[in-house]
Order: structure tokens, then sequence, then C-alpha cells
């Protein structure tokens, strides 16, 4: 099990730009995929964007692609979501989640099932 924060969320203007981090604590984060969702209000949560345990395989969903940047930094337990080109509908909370990486080339996690720690969730509201 891993613990997780979430910070960086607020308002901002369409078009603007955040930087969501995920704090983790406990044993062996650099062993976990990771990934961001998304729940807007009245509406079921939402893969957003995914990163293997190594860092080098990111993965996205469409809605996102092209302005939005998932990183890690293994070395602080941290995972990061830059989010640029703000929308109006990317207003939602963020939740960052942890899950075992099978070590698969093509394994590509975006089913809240493949995650079994999750973050409380930061909010992000986007102004038109």
């Amino acid at each position: 099990q891993v613990q997780l924060v979430e910070s960086g969320g607020g308002l901002v203007q369409a078009g603007g730009s955040l930087r969501l981090s995920c704090a983790a604590s406990g044993r062996a984060f650099s062993s976990y995929a990771m990934g961001w969702f998304r729940q807007a209000p009245g509406k079921e949560r939402e893969f957003v964007a995914g990163i293997r345990r190594s860092g080098v395989t990111t993965y996205y969903a469409d809605s996102v692609k092209g302005r939005f940047t998932i990183s890690r930094d293994n070395a602080k337990n941290t995972v990061y979501l830059q989010m640029n080109s703000l929308k109006p509908e990317d207003t939602a909370v963020y939740y960052c989640a942890a899950g075992p990486d099978s070590g698969s080339y093509y394994y590509a996690p975006r089913a809240e099932g493949d995650f079994g720690s999750w973050g409380q969730g930061t909010q992000v509201t986007v102004s038109s």
C-alpha cells in the first residue's frame, strides 16, 4: 500500500495552466504504475493520464492529449500532471492513483480497478 496526497489545484482562467503534484509515502513507489483521474459534478470518474513505473511510457485520454503531461520523479516519490490550455470542461476533482505495474511491455492501466491506492483529490476549476 502507498499513501497519496495531491496538491496544486485551484481556480484558473480558460487557456491557463496548472501543475498538480501527488506525493507518495510508503514502500517502493518506483514499483507502481501511476495514474491521474478526474470526476466532474454529476459525472463518473474518468481516466486522464498514466505513467509506467520507469517513467518512460506515458499515455493519455483523448480529451487531454497534447495539453496535459504526466511525469514522475522516483527519487522524490512524486508524480506530476502539467495541465496547459485548460478548458472549462476540465473542471473536476483530480485524483492520483497507484497500482501494481505488471512489467509487460504493453501494460497501460486505465481502469479504476487497476489502481489500489487513491488520494483524497484536489479541485481544479477553470473559468470561461
